[in-house]
């Protein structure tokens, strides 16, 4: 009890004023330094302000010198009561002849961090000893491991406001990007040329809905979107290619087993059909192909996580595990009636307005695309007309409002196979014969129905759809693959 009585949170003032002396003598010394030390990593309040000024001053492409560094901080009263300018000057003549920067401000950063996880660890401590009835151990643990990866992350999220000059610089560089990329594509590439020029790519923030009944392909969609984005970025890594397009990706899939995914890829990629691979009945040429494939995939950067009945809250904190550990792109999830709220709620409509709401904020905090996938009410079955439309989404108003992007996915294939009237019978010859004008246009086609897109224009993609091996293309293209798969 002696011990701790007496420890001390860790710094070191000489080494603060050691980098301050530093800056002051050669501003350019900044430059090094500030990619990695913010004003809180200085422990002494009054260093805090004057790296902060001085960071302020060179921003504004000012002079920095112990003299105007004094006019900017004139009634500041910390640094009156040591002496004003004269302990500036002080600090530019006690600088090292050769400092080295780039450890001061390692040192720094590091005394920074580790205060920070004293006052984590403090936090911890005291609410699990408070023990709130309204807050539960598992919520507790949630915020830890949310501030835990801050921390990680350099706290690049939840830095509060920020000036307009440095969001301008974001949609420059983001502009910038999308130039490097050919002009077309800024964010995540989805691999299908229509939809990649209508909405631009999976943008980082962004949560993206891909609804539709069952058998329409959603999860076959994503599954080809996750695939060509993680297989382009390992191609553009491994040609040095800068930046590399396409993202590692986390395909959260919450009703297949990550083995069944996997067949879906292979499928898709040796164009063998899911039947033989789930029968086992290949041909030596098939089953060779199928092994070479698997061996040449099996460093994909594409993460399955098929955890079943797990919350919004444990998406959360796994994925930013994958983000700092794998550094993931994109995530998936398939698909989101299957999340569970991370509290306890009245009704289903409020699950999965909290369900959203937590995927969006996941979106905004790891700066990744969301997409998540989402069932539709049956009462599409019972219209004439089974196009969806926003309002068929299940519990559609929190889903609509917290979605930058709404698609659906709609084959007309699907509902037509059963309404064919019966060849046999004469007096329906001339409707079998409509039915199969009309078949051969919908046959092997697929619309993905863009109809709410924040950032920009809906429209609809036509897509080509193979069932056999569960693979959308685009339509140009029929059954030839496109780059990348």
């Amino acid at each position: 009890m002696e011990q701790q009585a007496y420890r001390q949170l860790p710094f070191d003032v000489d080494v603060e004023q050691a980098l301050l002396g530093a800056i002051l003598v050669d501003i350019y010394a900044l430059e090094r330094v500030s990619t990695m030390l913010k004003p809180e990593h200085f422990y002494d309040p009054l260093h805090q302000r004057i790296y902060d000024a001085i960071e302020r001053m060179w921003g504004r492409g000012q002079a920095v010198s112990p003299l105007t560094l004094k006019v900017v901080l004139e009634g500041d009263a910390g640094l009156a009561e040591v002496g004003g300018q004269a302990y500036l000057v002080s600090l530019a003549r006690a600088a090292p002849a050769l400092p080295n920067v780039m450890e001061y401000a390692r040192i720094l950063r590091d005394f920074g961090m580790r205060r920070e996880l004293i006052r984590i660890g403090e936090d911890i401590v005291n609410r699990g000893f408070e023990s709130p009835i309204d807050v539960p151990p598992q919520a507790q643990v949630e915020e830890a491991e949310k501030a835990l990866y801050n921390i990680a992350e350099k706290g690049r999220f939840g830095d509060g406001a920020v000036s307009f000059d440095v969001a301008l610089t974001a949609a420059v560089s983001a502009a910038e990007q999308a130039l490097a990329r050919g002009g077309a594509v800024s964010g995540v590439p989805t691999g299908f040329t229509e939809l990649d020029s209508l909405l631009g790519g999976l943008h980082p923030s962004d949560l993206v809905i891909i609804a539709g009944r069952p058998g329409m392909g959603k999860t076959a969609l994503a599954t080809n979107m996750a695939f060509y984005a993680a297989r382009l970025w390992q191609k553009d890594k491994a040609e040095g290619a800068t930046p590399p397009r396409g993202a590692p990706i986390l395909l959260f899939s919450l009703e297949m087993a990550a083995s069944q995914l996997s067949a879906r890829i292979l499928s898709e990629q040796t164009e063998i059909e899911m039947r033989k691979i789930r029968t086992g009945r290949f041909t030596d040429k098939e089953w060779d192909n199928f092994v070479h494939t698997a061996q040449v995939l099996s460093d994909l950067p594409l993460y399955i996580d098929d955890t079943g009945g797990i919350s919004i809250a444990q998406i959360a904190a796994r994925a930013r595990r994958m983000k700092r550990e794998k550094g993931i792109g994109c995530i998936m999830i398939d698909y989101l009636q299957l999340v569970e709220s991370s509290r306890r709620v009245e009704n289903r409509v409020q699950e999965i307005s909290e369900v959203t709401k937590g995927m969006k904020a996941l979106a905004k905090e790891l700066q990744v695309p969301v997409v998540a996938l989402s069932q539709l009410s049956r009462g599409v079955e019972a219209r004439d007309d089974k196009r969806p439309v926003l309002s068929d989404l299940r519990e559609s108003g929190s889903i609509e409002q917290d979605a930058d992007v709404v698609m659906f996915v709609y084959r007309e294939e699907y509902y037509l196979k059963s309404r064919e009237p019966d060849a046999n019978d004469p007096s329906q010859a001339s409707e079998h014969a409509k039915w199969l004008e009309r078949f051969g246009r919908v046959a092997n086609r697929a619309d993905v129905m863009v109809e709410k897109h924040r950032h920009g224009a809906t429209n609809k993609v036509e897509l080509h759809f193979d069932g056999r091996f569960t693979r959308f293309a685009n339509l140009a293209q029929d059954d030839v693959r496109h780059e990348g798969r």
